[in-house]
């Protein structure tokens, strides 16, 4: 196999593609989330529950060669997001601008959800009731907190 150093215009032109879509990956590389505040769309309507897919090396990589990251590196998160979520109540193209418009604390939950599944593999936590002392594991993904 014959290497080939890249230009930067060869960097920018694959910045400037659209991240290919995948077909719905099964249940081991795709976790389900629900939002805190939720995305609200044009519409007003309010999209909280979500599906992000684990990442490859390939969405860690792309944001690296990214204009808006090169001059922002904080817009990072937001086009590393925009390639890992699959969906998002009902809508399925999710891209920068989708992300961007989330609200801050939408955007923790979602970087906080990233490290965990693609970090620990998973969206479970271990805590421990501060009154009585005992320990037990919260699944993140599941519904707000003190909602059954």
């Amino acid at each position: 196999m014959r290497r080939r150093n890249l230009s930067m215009t060869d960097l920018d032109e694959l910045a400037e593609a659209p991240a290919p879509r995948r077909a719905r990956a099964g249940p081991a590389t795709e976790f389900e989330f629900e939002l805190p505040r939720g995305y609200v769309d044009q519409d007003g309507t309010v999209h909280r529950h979500g599906r992000m897919r684990l990442a490859t090396a390939r969405d860690e990589l792309r944001p690296q060669i990214d204009l808006r990251v090169k001059e922002n590196p904080a817009y990072l998160s937001v086009v590393l997001l925009s390639q890992v979520i699959t969906e998002l109540g009902t809508i399925t193209d999710i891209h920068a601008g989708v992300v961007e418009q989330m609200y801050a604390t939408d955007i923790a939950f979602l970087q906080d959800f990233y490290r965990r599944i693609n970090s620990e593999g998973h969206t479970r936590a271990g805590v421990t009731c501060p009154s009585c002392g005992t320990s037990f594991e919260v699944d993140l993904a599941g519904s707000r907190l003190g909602e059954s």
